[in-house]
């Protein structure tokens, strides 16, 4: 992993889970600004409800204030609003950082996501694509009680085969074990073990203070509750808060603080069965459909009940 990232001419870090993952992708990119190589950071076109009203993630055509890459990707800036005139938190990242952030619209499934991503990547002079999932919900079996938004975890990890057959050298990372509030620590170190055991864990890096300080800064500006999480775990605090307007535990510990990195394959072919199920689906709402007939609740399903109740 280390030799991947410091290897590398450029690291494109994109939050996969959508709203205020694109906080954990700063985390990977620290780590690459430590090993002396520069990074873009990026995250989906998919805002938590109290953001974007509207379901599911926002359409490229549909961004104000962004450049278009293409189908699939975009470079935001602190001014780019969606639909109605909210900002992304990858607005709010670039407004932090003083460059432009990638937006990824998930909407196409696997293979447009890959395809996107590795047009992104080969015109900002990227060769490692790091898949960033805050929470650790990209390596659920699926049946986990506190499961609740697999869907844009298991379709970007979807996307990494066809990734790598386009020249990009895709890795999975995982940031603050348990702090969405959906599986728990246990279950997130349990399914990292089961990644271990079939040669997928590529290494483990826990910042310290110094090296959390840039994501805890992000984290003051950036609407997010699972990476404020992480830098908490990071400072050393532990037991037992609440996000999500108290509807979701989470358990602050040592694990919270880590990053844990994978060969996205290898992690496809264990614990990652969510992300397995969809490696077909040619479209977002078709891998929704498949997640949800496997009994799964979704992010998208939770987004659209809401939305026809309004």
């Amino acid at each position: 992993m280390i030799g991947a990232l410091g290897g590398a001419e450029r690291v494109l870090a994109v939050g996969i889970g959508g709203g205020g993952d694109v906080v954990g992708a700063l985390a990977v990119a620290q780590l690459a600004h430590l090993l002396g190589t520069p990074s873009v950071v990026g995250g989906l076109s998919w805002e938590r409800r109290p953001i974007d009203p509207l379901a599911g993630p926002r359409r490229i055509d549909e961004l104000d204030g962004a450049r278009r890459i293409n189908d699939a990707t975009a470079l935001a800036g602190p001014a780019t609003t969606g639909p109605g005139g909210f900002h992304f938190a990858e607005s709010h990242m670039a407004r932090h950082l003083g460059e432009p952030v990638l937006l990824l619209d998930p909407s196409g499934g696997p293979a447009a996501i890959a395809a996107g991503l590795a047009g992104a990547a080969r015109e900002l002079r990227c060769d490692v694509v790091v898949l960033v999932d805050v929470g650790g919900d990209v390596i659920a079996h699926g049946d986990e009680r506190g499961l609740a938004s697999p869907l844009a975890d298991a379709v970007c990890l979807a996307a990494a085969p066809a990734l790598s057959l386009a020249g990009c050298a895709p890795l999975l990372a995982v940031f603050g074990a348990g702090c969405d509030g959906e599986l728990t620590p246990e279950e997130v170190l349990e399914r990292v073990a089961e990644v271990a055991r079939a040669g997928g864990h590529l290494g483990t890096w826990g910042p310290g203070l110094d090296e959390i300080a840039p994501v805890a800064e992000a984290v003051a500006q950036i609407p997010t509750e699972a990476s404020a999480m992480a830098v908490r775990c990071a400072r050393g605090e532990t037991g037992t808060t609440t996000i999500r307007r108290g509807r979701r535990s989470v358990e602050l510990t040592p694990a919270g603080a880590l990053v844990f990195f994978f060969d996205p394959m290898i992690a496809l072919g264990s614990a990652a069965r969510c992300g397995r199920l969809v490696l077909g689906a040619r479209s977002l709402q078709e891998a929704n459909d498949i997640l949800l007939a496997q009994g799964m609740s979704t992010e998208l399903a939770y987004e659209t009940r809401l939305a026809a109740e309004q």
